[in-house]
């Protein structure tokens, strides 16, 4: 079996991201029959007992065209207004579509803090998970009418990534209009498709371009590889399609050797640590020294007082905190133990220490536990 096939044979849960720019005519409107081409692919993955998430972008563009602009507005109420016109006219399309071979959508979308906050975290996979269960295929969009940052930097890529965390998916296939990731030429064009990514490295990263200017393309291939590097830290595979052709779905149902993907090579991280690692927002950050740093990230430990050289921020105990190496890079996330003001106090001590030095009020000898951590430097 290739590694194509078997990703696809293992993999229960897909989330499929697909851009505006797929979904339009030859004139940019978006277009009912497009989105019945893509409802049959999903269709013929359901039939093959997959669960399917859609994440569709889609809405500026549909708003754009019953609003009769034929620039995309450069003004954020412009945008929002052509997001909350045009989504109701997509979900219909989506919805027709479904209905069609027998089953129905079901819409969501979400702000940055839907996924923040842990309570309503777990609602929206609670809300998720019922859905599938019922034959109910979400389609998930950023809200473009309420979400600043979305509209601004169309980051789909990065929510489809998001999204497949949250979800537990085992692969998310993002389409697109190009093939996949390609080497560069002596030139900076693009030459050779790779079609395999096993390690993500600075040599992978430095092959990605910005967005292409289309009106209604944001992303680039930096966001995909964002999107690859936080999936194959929690045990899921991405892979990039070219999405012109909605066909390319049975071909990647088949293990054809098309786009690029990014195989998972780790365990599947626990929901836990999926939440502590990507979307909670920090309140400060832990500077460690070098065998602190060691000890979290190739010997499973927790992190001790001892460990600390530096506190910042302003938290209290049980906010999540950035965990940061010697050289000031991100080695770590998790939920701190102590607030700031008496982790100043104890950092560099020996956890026995920690009773006398705070009169008696130690309740921890860590200051995060290993349960409450998840690494974010990939161990060697």
């Amino acid at each position: 079996m290739t590694p194509r096939k078997k990703v696809f044979t293992s993999s229960q849960r897909i989330v499929v991201k697909v851009g505006s720019r797929l979904l339009v005519d030859d004139q940019g409107v978006p277009s009912a029959q497009r989105i019945e081409e893509l409802v049959e692919a999903l269709y013929k993955l359901r039939q093959k007992g997959k669960e399917i998430i859609l994440v569709s972008s889609g809405a500026i563009a549909s708003g754009m065209s019953l609003l009769g602009m034929e620039q995309r507005p450069k003004h954020l109420p412009e945008l929002q207004v052509c997001a909350a016109a045009g989504q109701s006219r997509l979900m219909s399309y989506y919805e027709q579509a479904c209905v069609k071979r027998g089953f129905h959508c079901a819409q969501l979308l979400l702000l940055a803090d839907d996924v923040r906050d842990r309570h309503r975290h777990l609602n929206l996979s609670n809300c998720l998970n019922t859905m599938l269960r019922k034959g109910v295929m979400p389609i998930i969009n950023e809200n473009d009418s309420l979400s600043v940052k979305e509209i601004r930097f169309g980051e789909n890529d990065e929510l489809a990534a998001l999204v497949g965390i949250m979800s537990k998916s085992d692969l998310t296939v993002l389409m697109t209009s190009i093939n996949g990731l390609h080497t560069l030429d002596s030139s900076g064009q693009p030459d050779k498709r790779i079609s395999i990514v096993n390690d993500m490295n600075d040599d992978i990263r430095s092959l990605a371009g910005d967005t292409d200017g289309n009106q209604l393309s944001t992303g680039g291939m930096h966001t995909k590889l964002n999107a690859a590097t936080i999936l194959n830290q929690v045990g899921e595979s991405l892979w990039i399609i070219d999405g012109q052709d909605f066909s390319a779905l049975d071909r990647l149902a088949h293990g054809d050797d098309i786009g690029t993907l990014f195989p998972a090579s780790l365990d599947k991280m626990s929901s836990l640590k999926r939440w502590l690692g990507f979307f909670p927002e920090t309140q400060g950050s832990l500077g460690v020294d070098l065998g602190a740093e060691k000890a979290l990230c190739y010997r499973g430990k927790s992190l001790l007082p001892g460990g600390l050289i530096s506190v910042c921020g302003t938290f209290e105990k049980g906010d999540i905190v950035d965990i940061l190496n010697p050289q000031g890079d991100i080695i770590a996330r998790g939920q701190s133990n102590y607030s700031n003001l008496d982790l100043n106090i104890i950092k560099g001590h020996q956890s026995s220490d920690i009773d006398e030095l705070l009169g008696g009020s130690a309740n921890y000898a860590e200051a995060i536990h290993r349960d409450n951590l998840v690494i974010l430097k990939e161990e060697t």
